[in-house]
């Protein structure tokens, strides 16, 4: 996979050495960061960077198709690669974990509601929301 600093030059976006400072933070997370959580990184690189800055060069890769905004329900805008491999989220509603799984009986299941449907399934997300079972 290519890197984020790699596609944004390759969609013709100017790459300052903030926005080099800003992609690379989100090239390494493997995390699910909201705006604050990526400052709060890419701050220990280099404090000159503004929220402000990190909100504009997150909602232009956005907007380039390089970052996918995505929405647990607990009021953050959070962010991703847009070209991770596929997976499905569970979110824990109390902490506000979330785990990456990938299921292949879930990923035929959607397949054959889309085909019974009379649909080609060109993608789907899948969130599920959950608390942890109390042990017995």
């Amino acid at each position: 996979m290519t890197s984020i600093i790699n596609r944004c030059e390759s969609s013709g976006l100017r790459m300052t050495e903030q926005r080099r400072v800003i992609a690379k933070v989100l090239d390494v997370s493997k995390d699910h960061p909201d705006v604050d959580i990526i400052y709060s990184r890419v701050s220990k690189i280099d404090n000159s960077i503004s929220i402000a800055t990190v909100y504009r060069t997150v909602k232009q890769f956005e907007e380039a198709g390089i970052l996918d905004r995505v929405d647990f329900g607990d009021g953050r805008a959070r962010y991703e690669d847009a070209k991770r491999e596929h997976h499905d989220h569970l979110i824990d509603i109390q902490s506000g974990n979330v785990i990456e799984f990938v299921d292949p009986e879930i990923e035929l299941l959607q397949e054959r509601i889309a085909e019974r449907l009379g649909y080609e399934l060109r993608g789907h997300r899948l969130e599920l929301y959950g608390v942890p079972k109390t042990k017995a």
